[in-house]
């Protein structure tokens, strides 16, 4: 079986394609980053003029560039109408029969540059100013309406009549899915082009034998999908000569509820691959990761703002012992057994930790073995990557008893020449062997994300006199201060920095007393007290940046109101955002969270840059250069929460954050951190049973924690017993589908399993 297999994964891999996906995959996202960062195109006045100018402008001047078939120079597409071109030509049989329709033929994309590139940018504006002299070439991106010059290029009746915005606001949520570290990584996109090529085997197959199936892509085959598409010419003959027709791309159908097209297309799309391939067709970095995040207020994205690197231009004279934490994403699963003692059929379990317990994965989870029980358990967890992964086979009997085990050595997997996974059969190091017994082994499927660094958690520690002995704070003079200090520590217990707020009045001209505040912190690496914000009439200025903290006391109501400015890049809001806000969890209050927001040319729509667990002390920084302007940031808001509450936050165009987070299980409220916890199920398990911790186990849509945990503190675990369930793939708002023979065979996009 296993040959038939090898045998039928060689087939696949013989299917020609004609241009370069990796590269192809790569320009891709390089374009949509751009575009992600102009989000009016999605929608609004913005959009409805870039698709004007798309039909009225740019296919004209493509069509008269290209009519003589003789291409010459290259042109340069406007990042609007490269974006509706890019929709457009993401339904293959709808753009080739508007093309034939209005011009005759299929415009392609060979020999024009993106805008991002700008390589013939100012040659193509002067071609389009030669045609359109009312037109910009570029829209002015800051005006929200389409004022200005306008388009006197009126469309006529024999125009497209596919609905783009429609088209548009299906694949506007599609970089969410792909925006990750991963989808940069040459083997990662290798083997993107290796499982593309199998799943339009599969479809070849499907056809052959008369079967329909909704297949349905994960997202690093949905983008080498895309890739090739956006080059009609050649995805027109790459499918003509391998189906004998164009593959349809209907992204149409986004619907991920439970048991309807897209999750039950999922499933099926899973049994058939591997079936046939014997691989395991869920992979670490490409599946669903939930619902893209709203913006915290639209007018932001009008603002402009400066470059990175602003708001820390001196570095700070206090050193702090941080230690980066690379972190990667596993998806694990338990494929089979062999050899297996008879009596012991029906009694065993997995279970799996890693050998020196790290900052994410601590404690032992279980799993089942899918050719044992039929239960299919698939892990999502994060981990550092290095060290080894334990694989135990234990009995279920009471006590339990353990086999054997296998080690996975990760720092071995992670080596630049390795591949991301491993699917192989493992031989077990048995605790006790009876004589003449067979080795016993296990089939152990694992995939891994590249390793990210991980953002860095802290927690506050508050200090007694007591501490002086534990050397604490070995300083003299120091005792009358203690009890004001507050002591910061990393995820390993490590000592970073303690911070003590001094009080002290002066005299003002009037002769009334001024009442000053000074913020001072020290670490163990140095002696001396370091001065890093004071306060002035109302507002914190933190020294060695350009931020500052302004509070008022609310006369109306018991609190303050707070405003942070970072040469108007830093906002505070409440509630969990962005990177912070958790993912497929139940909804709950969160008025215990803040979260830094810093916006920027680079992030214009904001990056979460720390949050605060105002009532455990718990602080989560994304970025090193913040994490002392955190901490006592922090630290402050610790305090006034102690004097009287926190009422609101504004920035400084006073606006107002409603908070929509979500909470969970774990400290920060999280059922897990990496990993969508309903990505296998289809609309998200919910979070029940005792003893479970931060791991999810779901069995569709909704199920409870339930059993699957061994052990206290498993880390950031999540277990799927249904990964073939949940078809919610689709592309985060694509979901395309294939139709082939007028039976729908396979949806685009993504789908289950966290990430």
């Amino acid at each position: 079986m296993e040959r038939e297999q090898e045998a039928e994964w060689l087939e696949a891999q013989k299917i020609l394609i004609s241009l370069d996906l990796v590269a192809a995959a790569k320009q891709q996202l390089e374009f949509l980053a751009a575009v992600d960062r102009n989000r009016f195109l999605y929608d609004g006045p913005l959009l409805q003029r870039a698709i004007h100018r798309y039909k009225t402008c740019w296919l004209p001047l493509l069509a008269r560039h290209t009519e003589s078939g003789d291409i010459g120079e290259s042109l340069t597409v406007p990042l609007d109408c490269e974006w509706i071109w890019h929709c457009h030509r993401l339904n293959p049989i709808q753009y080739r029969k508007d093309c034939e329709k209005l011009y005759g033929r299929v415009l392609d994309k060979k020999n024009v540059q993106s805008t991002v590139h700008e390589k013939a940018k100012q040659q193509t504006a002067e071609i389009w100013a030669s045609f359109y002299p009312d037109e910009p070439f570029e829209l002015d991106f800051r005006s929200p309406s389409t004022g200005g010059t306008s388009n006197k290029h009126i469309e006529t009746l024999n125009t497209i009549t596919y609905d783009l915005v429609s088209a548009v606001k299906r694949q506007s949520s599609f970089y969410h899915q792909v925006c990750r570290p991963i989808m940069h990584d040459k083997r990662f996109l290798d083997g993107a082009v290796a499982r593309y090529k199998g799943f339009l085997h599969l479809i070849k197959r499907n056809r052959e034998r008369s079967i329909i199936c909704f297949c349905v892509p994960t997202y690093d085959i949905d983008l080498m999908w895309h890739a090739h598409q956006l080059q009609p010419i050649s995805y027109q003959k790459d499918m003509l000569e391998l189906l004998g027709k164009i593959l349809e791309h209907d992204d149409t159908d986004s619907d991920r509820t439970k048991g309807k097209k897209l999750d039950t297309g999922f499933s099926d799309t899973t049994k058939q691959w591997e079936d046939a391939y014997g691989s395991r067709y869920w992979r670490a970095g490409a599946m669903y990761k939930g619902a893209d995040l709203p913006l915290l207020d639209t007018s932001l994205r009008l603002c402009n703002y400066n470059q990175r690197n602003t708001l820390f231009p001196h570095m700070t004279k206090l050193f702090l012992p941080l230690q980066r934490t690379m972190a990667v994403e596993v998806l694990l699963e338990i494929v089979g057994i062999r050899n297996l003692p008879v009596n012991e059929k029906g009694n065993v379990f997995v279970s799996f930790s890693k050998k020196k317990p790290d900052m994410f994965l601590h404690g032992s989870c279980h799993l089942s073995i899918f050719s044992e029980t039929g239960d299919k358990q698939v892990a999502g967890f994060e981990c550092e990557p290095t060290g080894d992964l334990i694989v135990t086979l234990v009995t279920k009997s009471k006590p339990a008893k353990t086999i054997g085990s296998i080690s996975i050595s990760l720092d071995e997997l992670m080596d630049p020449n390795a591949e991301l996974s491993v699917d192989k059969w493992f031989e077990l190091k048995r605790h006790s062997r009876q004589a003449n017994s067979k080795p016993i082994y296990l089939r152990v499927a694992a995939s891994f994300t590249v390793p990210v660094p991980s953002p860095q958690v802290f927690e506050t520690l508050k200090l007694h006199s007591f501490s002086m002995n534990a050397c604490r704070f070995p300083f003299p003079g120091m005792a009358q201060h203690m009890r004001s200090w507050a002591h910061f520590v990393d995820g390993y217990g490590n000592d970073i920095v303690s911070l003590q707020i001094r009080k002290s009045k002066e005299t003002g001209g009037s002769m009334h007393p001024i009442l000053k505040q000074n913020i001072f912190g020290m670490t163990k690496l140095s002696r001396n007290l370091h001065l890093l914000a004071e306060y002035v009439e109302d507002t914190w200025f933190f020294k060695d940046s350009n931020l500052s903290l302004t509070v008022q006391q609310n006369t109306n109501q018991e609190g303050y109101v707070l405003e942070l400015k970072g040469v108007d890049q830093l906002k505070l809001f409440p509630g969990r955002k962005f990177e912070y806000q958790p993912k497929n969890a139940m909804q709950a209050k969160s008025e215990n969270f803040m979260t830094v927001v810093e916006f920027s040319a680079e992030n214009p729509y904001g990056k979460a840059m720390a949050l605060f667990d105002l009532k455990s002390g718990l602080v989560k920084i994304s970025e090193d250069c913040f994490v002392l302007p955190a901490l006592v940031l922090s630290f402050i808001l610790s305090s006034l929460l102690k004097k009287g509450g926190l009422i609101t936050v504004v920035d400084s165009e006073n606006l107002k954050a409603q908070d929509k987070s979500l909470s969970c299980t774990n400290e920060w409220g999280d059922k897990v951190n990496s990993f969508n916890a309903g990505a296998f199920g289809g609309c998200g398990a919910g979070c029940g049973g005792s003893g479970c911790g931060t791991i999810a186990k779901s069995g569709g849509c909704g199920s409870g924690c339930g059993g699957g945990c061994g052990g206290s503190g498993c880390g950031n675990v999540f277990v799927s017993n249904k990964s073939t369930g949940c078809g919610s793939g689709g592309c985060g708002g694509c979901g395309a589908a294939v139709n082939f023979g007028g039976a729908k065979q396979a949806p685009s996009e993504v789908t289950p399993v966290g990430a």
